[in-house]
């Protein structure tokens, strides 16, 4: 109870003194969620081992994303681009693969022969087609073989 009354207290005299409380940051329109850096087994560069390696993204909007020209990169500079008919809709993720396969709803393919995600850190960037950050996440190795953001 007097926990309930202190803050009602600390509410009160913030609005006389007519300053307000900080807002909470807006999440991005494209949020990333989480990086598979570590596909399971040895890395040995099948096309299965690099498409266990992926980011997952969100759209945190209420509308659909036409993501043709946003990039995704890491920190040494590697970049998938998304091209034309990629619409991600509302509240809906998608995973960029490192490998091969064919592109649908809810995954796409890098196209690539080798690994893209360092096993013991990095960065995760998205930006729209104008270049603007959207996003980021970095990570270090854990135990986990991947990191939400």
């Amino acid at each position: 109870m007097r926990l309930v009354s202190t803050c009602v207290a600390v509410l009160a005299a913030t609005a006389a003194l007519g300053t307000a409380l900080p807002a909470q940051a807006a999440a991005p329109a494209l949020q990333i969620v989480k990086i598979y850096y570590d596909s399971p087994g040895a890395d040995r560069r099948s096309n299965d081992s690099l498409n266990a390696e992926y980011v997952t993204l969100l759209n945190t909007t209420q509308k659909a994303i036409d993501l043709e020209g946003w990039t995704l990169r890491d920190k040494t500079g590697y970049s998938y681009a998304f091209g034309p008919d990629v619409i991600l809709g509302a509240r809906k993720r998608i995973s960029i693969r490192s490998g091969q396969g064919g592109d649908g709803t809810s995954s796409v393919y890098w196209g690539r022969k080798q690994y893209v995600w360092n096993n013991d850190q990095d960065t995760a960037y998205v930006r729209k087609a104008d270049g603007k950050l959207v996003d980021s996440c970095s990570y270090r190795a854990t135990r986990s073989a991947y990191v939400t953001c």
